[in-house]
């Protein structure tokens, strides 16, 4: 397993400080990861949080999002891709998804509908803008002009969360990266099968696939609890109620969505299901689910550390990392 195929992401615990981000990046740049990927929720502004990572991990490449397609502009994207790579001085991807209903339409006041074909045009007009080229575009659902970026930043990656048979149609035409988060090894397989086919019909290189897998290394209680408190989050939101539901934890999905409370949601959550969406237990557990992604077809897996006993994710940071998992112990 060599250094390009892991990769650390900013987790959103409910149970831990929201600086702990940084430290987080911190360890993956000390363990030698590819990659930082930093979303969005309840917390810091991701530009702002990237920036921030820059500083003090320095050098590691960043990968901002997936963000809601429907909440920023296209030009306030570029506008945060290019800050931060001036900034930092790290070369900066960018992910896009479609979000929830909940956030994009209840948090930010803005239309969830139609979320693909406003990928698809969100794409066409980030390209020309992070080339360097002046905004014009009349598409549908987005229209621009005569924006410019002052610096445009340099290998700007555009990856898609691919949710649903638009969205993964739109990133398998459109995107440099398709991701996941939450699935399964056997729907890791499935997606890289559907986006392969609907590249090579299109005549493009497939593109790279990504995927998010919750780690927890020798998991007490409270890493439990933790892991357990994040699925009932996504239980409900569309696409991912429906991969819960394609892997037998359709009652749960119904129980979600009808507004039963999320903590008896979680505390319901049986440990299979924990399992079957991660990488829990022993090294060599943990190394082996690790690799059962990659083996699927992924090209890059984004650890997402459990820390509720384990704080910024150190001792499993360690044992995943690139030395550890080519010559492990």
């Amino acid at each position: 397993m060599t250094a390009g195929r892991l990769g650390v992401v900013a987790p959103f615990w409910l149970d831990r400080p929201d600086t702990e981000a940084v430290d987080i990046a911190v360890e993956a740049q000390r363990h030698g990861y590819q990659r930082m990927w930093i979303g969005e929720m309840a917390t810091f502004d991701a530009f702002a949080l990237a920036t921030a990572i820059g500083i003090r991990a320095p050098g590691m490449p960043l990968t901002v999002g997936p963000l809601a397609v429907g909440v920023r502009s296209p030009v306030a994207l570029a506008l945060g891709v290019a800050s931060v790579a001036t900034l930092t001085g790290a070369e900066v991807g960018l992910a896009l998804g479609a979000s929830s209903p909940a956030i994009v339409a209840g948090w930010h006041d803005r239309p969830y509908a139609k979320a693909a074909p406003r990928m698809r045009e969100a794409v066409d007009v980030l390209r020309g803008l992070f080339a360097g080229e002046p905004a014009n575009f009349d598409g549908e659902h987005i229209r621009t002009h005569g924006f410019r970026l002052r610096t445009p930043p340099s290998h700007t990656a555009i990856s898609v969360a691919a949710f649903g048979p638009g969205m993964t149609r739109v990133a398998a035409d459109k995107a440099d990266e398709v991701v996941l988060n939450l699935v399964s090894p056997d729907q890791v397989a499935e997606t890289r099968a559907v986006v392969d086919a609907r590249a090579r019909q299109v005549g493009r290189k497939p593109p790279a696939l990504a995927v998010w897998v919750s780690v927890a290394l020798d998991p007490g209680p409270a890493t439990i609890r933790q892991l357990s408190s994040q699925i009932a989050v996504y239980l409900k939101p569309p696409g991912y109620g429906e991969m819960f539901s394609q892997l037998g934890f359709a009652e749960l999905v119904e129980r979600a969505r009808s507004g039963e409370p999320r903590s008896a949601i979680a505390a319901a959550i049986p440990l299979e299901l924990l399992q079957s969406v991660g990488a829990i237990g022993t090294r060599a557990q943990v190394k082996a689910a690790v690799e059962s992604y990659l083996a699927a077809g992924a090209d890059h897996v984004g650890i997402v550390p459990a820390t509720a006993d384990d704080p910024a994710g150190t001792r499993v940071l360690a044992a995943l990392s690139t030395s550890t998992m080519e010559h492990p112990a």
